[in-house]
């Protein structure tokens, strides 16, 4: 049975949109953190920008090879806030959903032979899941102990 290309990559855009998603969110919650003078949060989370468009260039490059075109311009909603908890709660959600499309996704093209992608998306949701959402989930349980005063005076 041949490949279908085409269904591979109408997957692979789904997962496009919430990697370029996590790009824009990142961001304007990384450059908050930074005009908030919280450092540490600004680092990490513009790392995370570095991260997330990483993983848009092995999709884009996957579909590329698989004779397909990147939609670039989807996007799922984005969930920007102005206060650290939310801003991290939000960041942790779209991480949630966005693993939980890879598991489609990854099971999509274990159904299609599509082994390569496959592995592919394993790797993404790896960092996704045990990396990202662990140490948002990390960072929320910090002000839940600490409380967001003592949580703040530790990320300046």
């Amino acid at each position: 049975m041949a490949l279908d290309s085409a269904a591979v990559v109408a997957q692979l855009n789904r997962l496009l949109a919430f990697e370029l998603t996590s790009i824009d969110q990142y961001t304007a919650h990384s450059r908050r953190y930074e005009d908030m003078g919280l450092e540490k949060l600004y680092e990490r989370i513009n790392h995370e920008v570095d991260d997330e468009r990483g993983h848009a260039d092995l999709l884009i490059r996957r579909m590329l090879f698989l004779g397909g075109r990147p939609q670039m311009d989807n996007r799922e909603a984005h969930s920007i806030a102005d206060d650290v908890p939310t801003m991290l709660r939000n960041d942790l959600e779209l991480e949630r959903n966005n693993a939980k499309t890879l598991r489609e996704v990854i099971n999509f093209c274990e159904e299609a032979g599509d082994f390569v992608t496959r592995d592919m998306l394993v790797g993404i949701l790896k960092d996704t899941e045990e990396d990202h959402a662990y140490w948002l989930r990390q960072q929320l349980e910090l002000i839940e102990r600490l409380g967001l005063e003592l949580y703040l005076q530790a990320q300046m």
